[in-house]
C-alpha cells in the first residue's frame, strides 16, 4: 500500500511514539478494504509500538480504522480509506495516541481536559479538500486529550449514502451527538470555544490587558505573516491578530510558482508560515477578528485596534493584511443555498456531486480550472461567462473545450439560485445577447467570479478605491498616519502569493522607519525637534 518513501518517512515518524498503539479495522469483502487492511499492516510493521487487530463493524461503517492508545484508551476513528490528504492526519493519531507531545498552547490543552459532557464527533470529508484536515486534526487532538471525546472521520464520497440521506453538500461537515454542529471551515480554538461558552469572553479580557505593541499586524496570510517576521526580527514588540494563519492559502490545491519550491500545496505552506512566525518573539492571538481602528489623537501617540470579541488593543503602529476571500454572486438564493449546492471550493466539495450536473459561474483562469477538475467527478459541468468570450488562458480554455462533459456559456448573467428548501435544483440566467431568461437544472453551483478584500471593518478610515482596496503608497504607507498595508486588501495590481510576501515585507520596514521617525508616547514632549507626520505620504523615507 505504502511506497519504499512513504515507508521510510513514516519509519522516521514512528520512532517518537511512547507508548503502544493498536489499529482496530473493521473491513467487508470491498477492494477499499483489502486496501486499508494492507496499510495498517503496513503501518504496523515498521514499529513494535504498534500492533492490528481485526474486529466486526460495530457502527455500520466498513471499512474503517480505529487508532486506540492503549495507555489512556482515547479513540480516533477513520470511516474509508485516510489517504489524500487526509493521510496526515492518521500519522498524527498515531503519534498523539503514542503519547508524543501535542503542539498546542497548554493553556488551550488544559481547557480542552477540562471539558465537561460526552461529546460524540462525525466530521464528513472528501479526501481531495485541503480544508478537512485541519477540522479532522483539530477533533483529533481533542479526543487524544479528553477520554470523554471521540472523533470519527467519514469519507463522503465513500459512505455517499449517509451524505445523502444528511444533505451534506459540503466539506467538511461535522456532527456532535448526531446533530450538525459547524460546516467549513474552522480551528481548534473555535470548536473550543464553541463547547466552552466563556471561553471567548475570557480571551477577550486577556487580550484587553496586554501592553501596547510597537507593531501590530491583522491578519495571518502571507502578506500578515511576512510582516510579523520582518517586524520581530527588529527587536520590537510585535503582536499577530488573525482569524487563522494561512487565508487563502488554505483554500489553494497547487502552487507551481513560489520561487524555489518547484511545487507545494496551500494549506502545507500556511503551516510553514506559521511554524516560521512562531520562531520569533510574537505575540499571537488566533481566532480573533478586527471590527474597527480608532486613529491615534496625535503622531506618536496610540492606535487602537477594537476587536469582534470586543477586546481592544493598542499599538504605536499598525500593518493591515486581511487579505481578500471569494467574490459572491449576490443573486437571490445564493445565501440560503450556501453549503447546501452553492459552494466555492470546487477540490473540497467536488467528489460530493459524483455523477451529478453541476455549474461553474465565471470563465476565468479558476473558474475553466474549476470545471476541468469537476468534469472527471461529475455528470456535466455548465460554464457560465458575463462576457462574450472566456478570460481563461488559452491552453485551459483548449482543455475544457475537448472535454465531453464541459458545455460554455457566455454572455450569461446569473439572476438566481433555486431550490426545494434543503439543496440546489437548479438556477436561473438571463442571455445578454439575447434578453431571454433560461433556466437550468442542477444539484450544484460553484462561484469562481475573482476576489473581494476583506476591508469591511475599515469602512470611513481609510482611503479606498472602488473596488474597497486599501490605497497605498510606495513603502505601504495609508491615509492614516502610522496604519500600513499589505497583500490583496491593497491597490497592489496583481494578487500573488510572493508578491503579498514582499508586500508585507515593505509594510513592516515602512512601519519600522515611521516608528524611528516619531517620538514614543511618553517622550512626546521631549522630542520637539521632530517634525510631526500630519500626512504620512509626505515623509521621504530611506
Amino acid at each position: 500500500m505504502l511506497d519504499t518513501n512513504m515507508k521510510t518517512q513514516l519509519q522516521t515518524h514512528l520512532q517518537n511514539l511512547k507508548t503502544t498503539v493498536e489499529l482496530v479495522v473493521f473491513l467487508d469483502d470491498s477492494n477499499k478494504s483489502v486496501e486499508l487492511e494492507s496499510l495498517a499492516n503496513d503501518i504496523a510493521s515498521l514499529s513494535d509500538k504498534v500492533s492490528v487487530t481485526r474486529a466486526s463493524d460495530d457502527d455500520g461503517r466498513t471499512p474503517s480504522v480505529l487508532v486506540r492508545s492503549t495507555a489512556t484508551g482515547s479513540e480516533i476513528r477513520f470511516a474509508g480509506l485516510p489517504m489524500g490528504h487526509e493521510f496526515t492526519s492518521l500519522v498524527l493519531a498515531l503519534l498523539h495516541s503514542g503519547g508524543h507531545p501535542i503542539k498546542i498552547d497548554p493553556e488551550l490543552a488544559e481547557q480542552i481536559k477540562a471539558l465537561d459532557g460526552e461529546y460524540r464527533f462525525e466530521t464528513y470529508v472528501s479526501l481531495s479538500c485541503q480544508n478537512c484536515p485541519d477540522v479532522v486534526q483539530a477533533l483529533n487532538i481533542m479526543s487524544a486529550l479528553n477520554p470523554d471525546i471521540t472523533n470519527v472521520m467519514i469519507d463522503g464520497a465513500l459512505f455517499q449514502q449517509e451524505v445523502d440521506e444528511r444533505k451534506i453538500m459540503a466539506v467538511p461537515a461535522v456532527y456532535l451527538n448526531g446533530e450538525l454542529f459547524t460546516q467549513g471551515r474552522t480551528s481548534l480554538q473555535e470548536i473550543v470555544n464553541k463547547l466552552d461558552t466563556g471561553a471567548a469572553q475570557r480571551q477577550a479580557q486577556a487580550i484587553s490587558e496586554q501592553d501596547p505593541f510597537e507593531m501590530l499586524i491583522i491578519g495571518g496570510g502571507p502578506a500578515g505573516a511576512s510582516a510579523a517576521i520582518y517586524s520581530a526580527r527588529k527587536g520590537i514588540r510585535t503582536g499577530i491578530v488573525a482569524d487563522r494563519f494561512g487565508g487563502q492559502l488554505l483554500e489553494t490545491l497547487g502552487i507551481e510558482n513560489f520561487i524555489s519550491v518547484q511545487s507545494t500545496e496551500g494549506p502545507k505552506l500556511a503551516t510553514s508560515l506559521e511554524e516560521h512566525v512562531r520562531d520569533y518573539d510574537v505575540d499571537i492571538m488566533s481566532g480573533q477578528r478586527a471590527s474597527r481602528i480608532i486613529a491615534a489623537q496625535q503622531i506618536g501617540d496610540l492606535i487602537q485596534v477594537e476587536l469582534e470579541s470586543g477586546a481592544t488593543l493598542k499599538s504605536r503602529s499598525l500593518v493591515i493584511a486581511t487579505g481578500a476571500r471569494w467574490r459572491e454572486m449576490n443573486v437571490p438564493g445564493e445565501q440560503e443555498y450556501r453549503g447546501k449546492g452553492v459552494a466555492y471550493c470546487p477540490h473540497c466539495d467536488g467528489p460530493l456531486f459524483k455523477d451529478k450536473k453541476v455549474a461553474v459561474i465565471g470563465g476565468g483562469n479558476s473558474g475553466i480550472e474549476a470545471a476541468i477538475d469537476l468534469a472527471g467527478i461529475v455528470e456535466h459541468v455548465t460554464v457560465l461567462e458575463f462576457d462574450n468570450k472566456l478570460r481563461a488562458d488559452e491552453v485551459l480554455q483548449r482543455k475544457a473545450r475537448s472535454m465531453g462533459n464541459i458545455e460554455i456559456i457566455t454572455e450569461a448573467l446569473t439572476t438566481e439560485v433555486v431550490g426545494d428548501g434543503t439543496q440546489v435544483t437548479g438556477l436561473h440566467y438571463t442571455d445578454r445577447s439575447s434578453g431571454e431568461s433560461k433556466s437550468l437544472t442542477l444539484s450544484g453551483i460553484f462561484v469562481q467570479i475573482g476576489l473581494v478584500p476583506n476591508t469591511e471593518f475599515l469602512k470611513d478610515s481609510l482611503e479606498m478605491n472602488a473596488r474597497g482596496e486599501i490605497v497605498v503608497g510606495s513603502h505601504g504607507e495609508t491615509s492614516m498616519p502610522g496604519v500600513f498595508a499589505a497583500g490583496d486588501v491593497t491597490t497592489a495590481p496583481f494578487k500573488q502569493i510572493i508578491i503579498a510576501m514582499g508586500s508585507g515585507a515593505n509594510a513592516a520596514l515602512g512601519a519600522f522607519d515611521y516608528l524611528i521617525r516619531t517620538p514614543e508616547p511618553q517622550k512626546k514632549q521631549e522630542a520637539v525637534s521632530l517634525q510631526p507626520y500630519r500626512d504620512i505620504k509626505q515623509v521621504e523615507m530611506t
